[in-house]
């Protein structure tokens, strides 16, 4: 949880406004940040006007002496007898700045300044997830190195499966992570704003300020004042389909760290044990249990990791019914779903990040695991050399099954795992490989192929991606 002021806990308060998210997050998705965006861009356009003799330099001037003086009570006050935080806010601005307060938002509406700082706001949280997540991609390369050697239990189907090592494991979502740092630098500069475009995108109104042949140029202005692209087509608002896009990179996001946190938790199970989240000295497991050991940072991924699912499809349907050239009725969900996905998403990445800091790995429990399951998969090589040797392979395949059915037995009773003994024995297999072979054949130890290989590529190969970032 991030630090942060004491909010006011008498009414509802959004948890996503104290509890989750850092400050930096909650600050950029704030509604003083968004208007003093807002008044960002009228000063933008203010200044550009007053190169086409629209506005006077000193009312661009007295805009920008202005511009920083958010001013929330008297906003909100007046929003509420006029129904419209934008004009609200126009007001409040115009109140302020005497001399240029009369030209602010001449030709524009309201979407050429909400949709411009929403894009700007979509860009801007893009950077700080992406400075998040190589915050966490960092440090879990170099635990893949560290670990690219350690054997465990690989399991498919929740049932042991087959050796490999930790670091090959941890590899797979190291691999997913990356492909989701992929996407979102690719989105990222692609963002782009509604431009300054009127009522239903003709940009009607500042071609009867500019004349039409002119709009263009003034709109390239905006653009590199602003340090902002825009659409080159819009209606009333930027396509939706904008908002769809990053919101469903998020939940990308947000699925490889769920994966991740989910693994996690069964993993720290006590019947397997291999691997827990880190647990304070003075932190309670359960208010019932004092013994438990709940892996609740692991659950609280997974919890956030449900909600920011569902936000692209909010994102889907606001685009699919942004009817002719717009309807209103994305306003209100894009005032949660933006920030949210968001704030969730950072939520989840420093939470990840915490975590794998302090991630517990018990080798002791995998070398358990390995000793109990182990012999289990080492069967495969036994029957490829006894067939190579000569023997029918169903034939083989029969012996082994059965000693294997025996040494689950042997298992349930609580016994060690007797099987690699009961195989160098068994009479079948001895006319085609001498006991010690067979016992060679059995070290599972040996059964990971090139997995140690494999992780430490993907480790270098992502140090590289943040290196050329």
């Amino acid at each position: 949880m991030s630090t942060h002021p004491t909010p006011d806990f008498s009414t509802y308060q959004s948890p996503f406004a104290w509890r989750y998210g850092s400050r930096a997050m909650r600050q950029l998705w704030s509604e003083q940040h968004k208007r003093q965006l807002w008044r960002q861009i009228w000063v933008a356009l203010a200044e550009v006007q007053s190169e086409y003799g629209l506005v006077s330099p000193a009312q661009a001037a007295d805009l920008r002496a202005h511009a920083t003086e958010i001013d929330l009570p008297r906003a909100l006050a007046i929003e509420t007898e006029i129904q419209h935080d934008l004009m609200a806010e126009v007001r409040v601005f115009a109140e302020q700045a005497q001399l240029g307060g009369g030209i602010i938002h001449f030709g524009a509406t309201s979407m050429d300044v909400e949709d411009n700082a929403d894009a700007l706001r979509l860009r801007a949280g893009l950077t700080l997830t992406l400075t998040t997540l190589r915050a966490l991609l960092l440090p879990l390369s170099l635990l893949l190195d560290k670990y690219a050697d350690t054997p465990l239990m690989a399991f498919t189907h929740l049932q042991p499966a087959e050796p490999s090592t930790l670091g090959y494991r941890l590899a797979q979502h190291a691999q997913d992570l990356l492909e989701d740092y992929q996407t979102l630098q690719a989105i990222q500069p692609k963002i782009r704003g509604k431009g300054f475009k009127g009522a239903v995108g003709t940009g009607a109104s500042y071609a009867e300020l500019l004349g039409a042949d002119h709009v263009a140029a003034f709109e390239q202005k905006l653009s590199d004042k602003l340090a902002l692209p825009f659409f080159p087509v819009a209606t009333q608002t930027y396509p939706r389909k904008q908002d769809y896009t990053v919101l469903t990179a998020l939940a990308g996001l947000g699925q490889s760290l769920y994966k991740l946190a989910f693994d996690l938790r069964l993993l720290q199970s006590p019947p397997i044990g291999e691997l827990s989240e880190p647990f304070g000295s003075r932190q309670v497991g359960s208010s019932a249990m004092p013994f438990k050991r709940n892996p609740i940072s692991a659950e609280k991924i997974d919890s956030l990791g449900r909600y920011l699912a569902q936000l692209p499809r909010i994102a889907w349907d606001n685009a699919a019914h942004s009817l002719l050239e717009r309807t209103l009725d994305d306003s209100a969900n894009r005032r949660i779903i933006l920030p949210e996905a968001f704030l969730a998403a950072d939520e989840m990445l420093a939470t990840m990040n915490r975590i794998l800091q302090g991630l517990r790995v018990d080798e002791a429990a995998m070398r358990r695991n390995l000793d109990r399951y182990g012999p289990f998969a080492a069967t495969e090589r036994v029957l490829m050399a006894a067939v190579s040797a000569g023997a029918s392979r169903q034939e083989m395949h029969e012996v082994i099954r059965g000693q294997s059915m025996l040494a689950w037995e042997s298992l349930r009773n609580g016994d060690t795992n007797p099987l690699a003994e009961k195989l160098s024995k068994n009479g079948e297999l001895l006319k085609v490989l001498s006991p010690e072979k067979i016992l060679t054949l059995m070290d599972y130890l040996q059964h990971v192929g090139n997995a140690p290989t494999r992780a430490r590529e993907m480790a270098a190969t992502i140090r590289l991606a943040l290196e050329a970032a």
